[in-house]
């Protein structure tokens, strides 16, 4: 990359933050954003990277980790108005691919899975925004102008234009380019919703008949049975009394003389 382009990407970075961070007021105060400075390290640790140059591209990211709390393989590819709002905690992988005008907000992570060699991290296509604390993980991409809300799990492809949230993350909404306009998927399908709420449903089913058979046996119980606590005194009772009639002593009824 010459001087020129290097700056002409350094100038969209510095833009991408004042189209998107309302707090940046000059340009004093952006050239002290810390998502700036990785970015910046980023692109000449990815250029020794391309160059194959041993150790250097890593020290380099390392370098950066420790200054700005922001993790970026050398080898990951980023176009030009990339965007890391506050970035303590972001981690990019080696393979990772994002293109122009992208935003991140801290806590993200574009990992992989697995220790399977070659293409194994996500891909970011122009314009994505990627919420607080996301996580995306796979060799999955992640259509242009989508949106990933705080706090999800991608697993699988996101579709251009769309917005996913949750944990496995599903779409909730879809966006039309051209006027802005969204539209939520209320009756979205929920698989996982749908088998929770039918063994909530079965439970409360079984709880229900459980407490019936309760009921029943213990209006039974109280229906042909003495209580617990009152049979013995009436056994005993009527003993004294089947004795006291007969007059046979103790030794008789011990013999069965009485039964």
């Amino acid at each position: 990359m010459s001087f020129s382009s290097a700056m002409c990407v350094l100038r969209d970075d510095i833009r991408a933050i004042f189209r998107n961070d309302p707090a940046a007021r000059s340009l004093a105060e952006v050239l002290l954003y810390p998502g700036l400075h990785a970015i910046m390290l980023h692109r000449l640790a990815n250029a020794v990277w391309r160059r194959g140059v041993p150790f250097l591209p890593r020290f380099i990211s390392q370098l950066s980790r420790f200054l700005t709390g922001i993790e970026i393989h050398p080898g990951a590819r980023i176009g030009c108005g990339f965007f890391i709002d506050h970035g303590m905690g972001v981690v990019v992988g080696e393979t990772a691919e994002i293109g122009d005008w992208v935003m991140l907000y801290q806590g993200v992570t574009l990992g992989g899975t697995g220790k399977q060699k070659g293409k194994r991290h996500p891909t970011l296509e122009d314009n994505v925004v990627v919420g607080v604390g996301a996580i995306i993980l796979g060799a999955i991409t992640i259509g242009e102008g989508a949106r990933v809300g705080g706090g999800a799990v991608v697993v699988k492809d996101v579709p251009p234009h769309t917005t996913a949230v949750g944990v496995p993350a599903r779409i909730v909404a879809t966006r039309d380019p051209a006027t802005g306009e969204s539209r939520r998927f209320e009756s979205l399908p929920d698989p996982e919703g749908a088998m929770l709420r039918g063994l909530r449903a079965k439970v409360l089913e079984l709880e229900a008949r459980l407490a019936d058979i309760e009921e029943t046996t213990q209006t039974h119980h109280g229906e042909h049975h003495l209580p617990y606590d009152a049979l013995p005194a009436s056994l005993w009772r009527i003993l004294d009394e089947y004795d006291g009639r007969n007059g046979r002593g103790d030794e008789e009824y011990n013999l069965g003389a009485g039964i």
